[in-house]
């Protein structure tokens, strides 16, 4: 009889009723894959995303998440190097070489880029496979759940910043949805880099707390236009650098927000995909608009070793069982949150 596994798992596309519990059977790992025995899985907005349904091929039924720690329980063929029982991370993105136009060849079975959890199977279960080639092994000494939490995050927001934007020290940078796992990941890397850190986050709990972890200046969105208040904050320079999650709703003030010949990089769009585009003030200011997404295998290991060391934490505020996924998909949909949830089997 086949071995089976707990897994939050939907059949449909839909609200977060459409997660449910189930017993499923445990995957095997094909060859230059392994399978980890998960210990935990970070949720993100891709989570509810790929549950909502995207214009791409999802494997249904779906396992989600994206952000997977465990120990190595089996290996496939080829993979015979890995040591059955390393605690390791998992890198969520595949197949970046290629996406980052280091030629593998053309590929028509599969898009270039695709990410664990959305174009795959993913951790919010108790076994997930994975390729061994995206395992980074866990220093003692760091938990699991802070390894789960920071990959994603903190991968993203460091290409964004430091590659993208090309950050300096003592430059302004202004950083939406600061509350967010991305946004309280990219305080700490502008904070490191030596900018000066605006952030935008919504009510007084979560300004307080982005202050706390390192923004210098912190907008609450539903009191103040936070455009009107770094221009007069900066004298009315505006700031080098803007990093942007949050997308439609915020897009024009975030062009507003801007020096001249200064740079915005989206990441993200968790308020609509179709921002509104004031052409005169790309042009006049002589701006630059920049797309960032996820990161390479060299700049996720880059990220995650300062992690380890101490330099970055993730921030989590809560750590849920996996039978809670459901609640864990309404929670993050609801908004009301600083960092990351993470579900442990």
């Amino acid at each position: 009889m086949a071995k089976k596994m707990r897994a939050a798992v939907f059949e449909d596309f839909g609200g977060p009723g459409v997660i449910q519990i189930k017993k499923v059977q445990v995957p095997n790992p094909g060859p230059g894959e392994v399978r980890l025995r998960v210990e935990a899985a970070a949720m993100n907005h891709l989570d509810l995303w790929v549950r909502r349904g995207l214009p791409i091929q999802t494997p249904m039924p779906h396992i989600g998440g994206s952000d997977i720690a465990g120990t190595v329980d089996a290996v496939g063929p080829g993979a015979e190097d890995v040591p059955v029982g390393t605690r390791v991370v998992v890198d969520p993105s595949l197949g970046y070489d290629w996406y980052e136009g280091q030629d593998r060849g053309p590929s028509f079975d599969e898009p270039p880029f695709r990410i664990i959890g959305e174009h795959t199977q993913g951790g919010f279960a108790e076994y997930s496979v994975v390729p061994a080639e995206n395992l980074l092994e866990i220093p003692d000494g760091v938990p699991s759940v802070d390894a789960a939490a920071a990959g994603l995050v903190f991968v993203t927001a460091w290409r964004a910043l430091m590659r993208r934007a090309r950050l300096r020290a003592g430059e302004r940078i202004l950083i939406t949805g600061g509350s967010g796992g991305v946004g309280t990941a990219a305080i700490q890397v502008a904070r490191r880099a030596g900018a000066k850190v605006f952030a935008v986050t919504g009510g007084e709990e979560n300004v307080k707390r982005a202050r706390e972890l390192g923004a210098d200046i912190v907008y609450d969105r539903f009191k103040v236009d936070f455009s009107r208040e770094v221009w007069r904050d900066t004298r009315k320079q505006g700031v080098h650098v803007v990093f942007d999650t949050v997308g439609e709703e915020v897009w024009p003030a975030c062009l507003r927000a801007l020096a001249r010949k200064g740079r915005l990089v989206t990441s993200g769009a968790t308020t609509g995909s179709r921002g509104v585009t004031e052409l005169r003030l790309v042009f006049w200011k002589q701006l630059e608009i920049l797309g960032s997404t996820m990161g390479s295998h060299t700049e996720f290991r880059e990220v995650m070793r300062l992690m380890f060391d101490g330099v970055f934490k993730p921030v989590i505020q809560e750590v849920m069982p996996l039978d809670d996924a459901r609640r864990a998909h309404e929670i993050l949909e609801d908004g009301n949150i600083f960092g990351k949830l993470v579900l442990t089997p």
